[in-house]
């Protein structure tokens, strides 16, 4: 079994937020923390997060201290960010493969698989594009 799990912003924001499946959410984490699993992510995580939270603010749905609250929490989770330049061709690869509109979320995968380990996502629409091939890929709603 790999020592690690690779998360997206919209799983770990589950986390800081109160947001549908924040509760599956601070129960899976505590799983894997108890498991001693090492919780990896690309750089892309820490602007992905940041900007959410920039934009709620702006669109009024939390205060600013409530923002800087989720960030500083954020940041105490020990999330290690990872970006090996080997990720980006198959970052690439993947948004095409799966018709995905951006290639943001693509880089989540390619670091998942570049590390061999499972990729855990709040996402399911990135989910569902993904799921009847790449069957290391696991939405938090499948919990």
């Amino acid at each position: 079994m790999n020592s690690q799990i690779c998360v997206d912003a919209s799983l770990a924001l589950k986390l800081v937020l109160s947001e549908p499946d924040s509760d599956r959410a601070e129960l899976q984490w505590q799983n894997w923390l108890k498991a001693r699993l090492e919780i990896v992510t690309p750089f892309l995580f820490i602007y992905e997060t940041s900007s959410v939270l920039r934009n709620r603010v702006y669109r009024r749905e939390i205060t600013q201290r409530e923002a800087d609250e989720a960030l500083r929490l954020l940041a105490s989770l020990g999330i290690v960010c990872l970006h090996p330049p080997a990720i980006w061709q198959p970052a690439w690869e993947l948004a095409g493969r799966f018709n995905r509109p951006t290639v943001y979320d693509s880089f989540y995968l390619a670091l998942s698989q570049h590390q061999g380990c499972p990729f855990w996502t709040g996402d399911r629409r990135l989910y569902n594009a993904v799921k009847n091939e790449l069957r290391w890929v696991h939405w938090l709603g499948q919990t």
